[in-house]
């Protein structure tokens, strides 16, 4: 007899359904290929699941552990993921699709999940990290950091950096009449170097999300700008504009430093974002600005 290595094609190692409205449904698909001679028999299984999973919950995290893949779940008690199917053989040489669905029972940024490929009940061949967001209004900000967001996603930003955006945030609060909604941080860094600096460049992206029921209104959005703005070099590519729904509108930022502009000691300045659709919201946009030095 032949001894025989299981072999197959996935055709995703990560799968982000995007953003859904709170109460709906998103989908996506992929496939897997078995590119050995023999029927390959698989269970898909996902991680937030697992009863391992829930046993490890009670045990004391490793401090080495810095990566954590299973996120928000439903109220409900369900995942907020499915798959389908869930197990069953694929002949040598066939192509089996699968279908993902994402139904989210409440808001939030952070749902996600891994999904593993087991063969014949034993043997992990394949994780899929499954991520999407569910939001309770047809719109959404993204870009940069935001500051109400978990310990992972700030780990980028350098602590001191991060406590001077968070007191930035608290003071420019009590200038605007409405307080927004949520804070979001963007860093824009420029390497000192023998010849002049080149802009920092960053974006925002203002998106309207498709949804089963029709809105008689469409997605607005407006950026108040201070006049500090533009004399510590900040610029922005759009002010105010139009989404259409199922669509993104990337707004680009440049910094160029004032020649007062001293490294390692960075600019704050703050931008009002608002959005309008169904209701009304607003962000708080904090433009960081630092020079760094190259060496």
């Amino acid at each position: 007899g032949h001894g025989v290595t299981p072999t197959f094609v996935c055709s995703v190692g990560e799968l982000d359904l995007g953003y859904v409205i709170v109460g709906e449904k998103g989908t996506s698909t992929f496939k897997i290929q078995n590119t050995c001679p023999v029927t390959l028999q698989y269970s898909l299984q996902l991680d937030s699941l697992s009863a391992i999973r829930d046993e490890d919950q009670h045990k004391i995290p490793s401090p080495l552990q810095t990566t954590e893949f299973v996120g928000t779940q439903n109220h409900n008690g369900l995942s907020v993921f499915s798959i389908f199917p869930t197990e069953g053989e694929i002949v040598a040489g066939e192509t089996q699709d699968f279908t993902v669905t994402f139904s989210p029972d409440h808001e939030s940024l952070c749902c996600s999940d891994l999904l593993k490929v087991v063969l014949f009940g034993k043997e992990t061949a394949h994780v899929i990290h499954l991520k999407g967001a569910a939001r309770d209004h047809p719109m959404f900000v993204e870009g940069g950091v935001p500051l109400d967001a978990s310990d992972e996603s700030l780990a980028v930003i350098p602590p001191e950096l991060l406590q001077e955006a968070l007191a930035g945030s608290m003071m420019s609060c009590s200038r605007f009449k409405q307080k927004p909604v949520k804070s979001i941080l963007l860093v824009l860094e420029c390497f000192e170097g023998e010849s002049s600096l080149a802009p920092a460049r960053a974006e925002l992206r203002v998106g309207s999300i498709h949804t089963q029921f029709a809105s008689k209104k469409g997605l607005e959005f407006s950026l108040e700008t201070p006049p500090l703005l533009q004399q510590k070099g900040f610029t922005l590519e759009a002010t105010k504009g139009k989404v259409e729904r199922g669509r993104v509108k990337r707004i680009g930022v440049s910094w160029v430093p004032p020649a007062d502009c001293r490294v390692d000691d960075p600019l704050l300045v703050t931008a009002l974002l608002t959005l309008k659709c169904d209701v009304k919201e607003t962000y708080q946009i904090l433009l960081m600005g630092r020079v760094v030095s190259a060496g």
